[in-house]
């Protein structure tokens, strides 16, 4: 009977201590040590192999189904929900997740993923041996480096106009948080910015890659030294100088892999919560953002925060987010009382007008909901459009102009701003 019965070579092991034990080559202690069991049991053992013989060592359920099989039924219904077309795409992992919390189905992702192979629902994907990076340990404290990007995905897949999702995750803990927007621009980045300031604080350093927007190209024929001496700074740069945040500019991708990686699992997870969510529209998908994805990302692949030390810093009273978070250009006061912004006039309110300011420098900050602002020595001035200027009569010989942001160079960022009506910037986000 034994010769039809399999054995490992652990069982065949236990098999021959058994035997010493009753030849009285060994105690019953000494068997126990090697079998790593305890002494009753080798003596229940030697008691059961008197009756059985060697089939002792053999597990009684060999050969059986397990007591912990799942009912025919879980799995029939398990795939009868992964048929479905919302469901096409699903992976083994993110489908039992989801099953669980939308239809209290339990199962295992390993056992689901077999059932998902024998149904034709899934094929295993052998390992590829990726390009290895230089490794990079995490830093040690919440809000000691926040890495800042934007991916850009058809996140709705076809039902509403999101493509942009601004993220920031903590490099120390992954806690992560976002907005969809409506670009890639300045103005939508410091409006996330502004929300993950009000929430945190003020982080340490930022991560970035080298964008336009978080720094300025360096010109081919300046030396190293020339340009830090230039200290060119975007509109961002200039903001994070103002807030005490420091900015580190990645050169590749894979230097802030973290980011980047989690972007791929959003591009997977996310876009199916959205499609199960029915979302259809940027303010539903912030508002699912904020009130489910962010919430599970942070309970189950971020590290909890409260293990971390804290090293954001508060917003104190004299940081004044809405005059940093804005474009900012500075402006000559004429001998009139006059400056020139976006190809427009304007005058200084009489009551504001000193002596002291003809020829100085006025700081214009646009603000994020479109009002403009003018700020001389600290202090806000009263202004009004005026009238447009009539050129003068006949050329006149003047210098060249070297075209520059840093050398009075007419730009067209702005070329027709006051002529588009368009929504403030946290309507358009869903603030």
């Amino acid at each position: 009977r034994m010769e039809r019965i399999a054995m490992s070579q652990e069982e065949r092991d236990e098999l021959d201590w058994l035997k010493r034990v009753t030849e009285g080559s060994l105690t019953q202690r000494e068997a126990a040590l090697k079998m790593g069991i305890s002494d009753r049991w080798v003596r229940t053992l030697l008691k059961r192999m008197s009756k059985k013989g060697d089939a002792v060592v053999v597990h009684g359920l060999r050969g059986r189904p397990s007591n912990r099989k799942l009912a025919a039924k879980t799995q029939r219904q398990a795939l009868a929900v992964l048929k479905q077309p919302d469901w096409h795409d699903f992976g083994p992992t993110f489908a039992a997740e989801q099953l669980a919390k939308r239809h209290q189905i339990q199962v295992g992702k390993e056992t689901l993923r077999r059932w998902m192979i024998e149904a034709g629902l899934w094929k295993s994907k052998s390992q590829r041996l990726q390009e290895v990076h230089c490794w990079r340990p995490r830093r040690s404290a919440f809000g000691e480096l926040v890495q800042w990007d934007t991916s850009e995905h058809d996140w709705l897949e076809g039902r509403g106009p999101v493509r942009y999702l601004v993220r920031m995750i903590d490099d120390a803990t992954s806690w992560s948080w976002g907005r969809f927007v409506e670009r890639d621009a300045t103005p939508h980045n410091m409006g996330v910015l502004w929300e993950y300031l009000e929430k945190n604080g003020r982080m340490t350093d930022v991560y970035t890659d080298r964008d336009s927007m978080f720094t300025v190209p360096p010109r081919p024929e300046e030396s190293q030294d020339e340009q830090r001496q230039a200290d060119r700074v975007t509109q961002l740069g200039r903001a994070l100088r103002e807030l005490g945040i420091g900015s580190i500019l990645a050169y590749s991708p894979q230097a802030k892999g973290r980011i980047e990686r989690s972007f791929l699992t959003a591009q997977d997870r996310l876009v199916k919560h959205l499609r199960l969510a029915k979302v259809s529209t940027m303010e539903g998908a912030n508002a699912f953002l904020e009130s489910e994805y962010w919430p599970e990302w942070n309970a189950h692949f971020a590290r909890p925060v409260t293990d971390f030390p804290n090293q954001h810093r508060a917003l104190s009273a004299q940081l004044d987010l809405a005059a940093i978070l804005c474009h900012v250009e500075e402006r000559v006061i004429g001998n009139d009382y006059t400056f020139s912004f976006a190809g427009h006039r304007y005058q200084i309110a009489r009551a504001e007008a000193q002596a002291g300011m003809r020829r100085q420098r006025v700081r214009m900050e646009l603000r994020l909901d479109g009002e403009l602002k003018a700020r001389y020595q600290g202090r806000y001035l009263q202004i009004g459009e005026c009238g447009v200027r009539p050129a003068a009569p006949g050329p006149t010989a003047r210098q060249p102009v070297r075209k520059d942001h840093n050398a009075g160079g007419k730009s067209g960022w702005m070329q027709g701003f006051f002529d588009r009506p368009s929504p403030p910037l946290w309507k358009a986000i869903g603030k």
